[in-house]
C-alpha cells in the first residue's frame, strides 16, 4: 500500500501569484465559458485561502504586540 504524502500548502505569495495567472486569463477574454468558470471557481479559492492566511498572520502580530505591552523594561546600565 502506497503512503500518502502530505505537502505543505502553498506560500502566500504562490497563492496570490496563481490568482493573478487567473485573472490575466479572465481578462483575457479567450477562455470558453466552463473554463472561465472553473477558474473563476478556483480564484474564489484561492481568494479564502488568502484571506485565512493574513487573518492568521494579523492574530500573530496582535500576540506579539500584546507580549511586548506586558513586557517590563529593564535598565541594563
Amino acid at each position: 500500500m502506497a503512503k500518502k504524502s502530505i505537502t505543505a500548502p502553498p506560500s502566500f505569495e504562490a497563492t496570490l501569484k496563481e490568482l493573478e495567472n487567473i485573472v490575466s486569463l479572465l481578462e483575457s477574454g479567450e477562455l470558453p465559458l466552463e473554463e472561465a468558470l472553473n477558474e473563476f471557481e478556483h480564484a474564489v479559492k484561492l481568494v479564502q485561502q488568502g484571506q485565512e492566511r493574513l487573518q492568521n498572520a494579523e492574530q500573530r502580530i496582535q500576540i506579539l504586540l500584546n507580549k511586548n505591552e506586558q513586557a517590563e523594561l529593564t535598565d541594563y546600565n
